[in-house]
């Protein structure tokens, strides 16, 4: 990682119509494999926060057609490789059939259950901001 800042990464906040938040479950095989996240990945150089979440859904879920709302949380993290920028995200209208690709899991999860879920560090603040948001 550069010296220029901290990467910047995505996150989607994707509700159903009962207000549960999806969460993706990391492969084994990837780094902090088994931990439970949400849906989003690196911005490239380029590359807006709002189109790097519509890429990274369709490449990692399938799911298209969503519309970016407002940045409702972020977190900076030092993962011990350098800093990590999380930018959270709420997305509407995502459609398609969820198809693994990156993960091997998903759930939807109440917001008063999402601190349960063995999530990496950066998501954490994410996850207290939805449930502090949900009341």
């Amino acid at each position: 990682m550069s010296g220029s800042g901290p990467l910047r990464v995505t996150a989607a906040i994707i509700r159903d119509g009962e207000g549960r938040v999806l969460l993706a479950r990391r492969r084994p095989e990837r780094r902090q494999g088994g931990r439970w996240e949400f849906p989003g990945g690196k911005i490239e150089p380029g590359e807006t926060p709002e189109a790097c979440l519509l890429r990274e859904l369709e490449e990692e879920l399938g799911l298209t057609g969503g519309v970016v709302g407002s940045c409702v949380a972020t977190s900076v993290h030092d993962d011990g490789r350098g800093a990590v920028e999380l930018l959270a995200y709420e997305v509407r209208g995502a459609r398609g059939e969820i198809v693994l690709v990156d993960h091997d899991a998903v759930v939807w999860a109440r917001p008063d259950e999402l601190l349960g879920y063995d999530m990496p560090e950066a998501d954490v603040p994410i996850a207290r901001a939805i449930i502090a948001a949900a009341g």
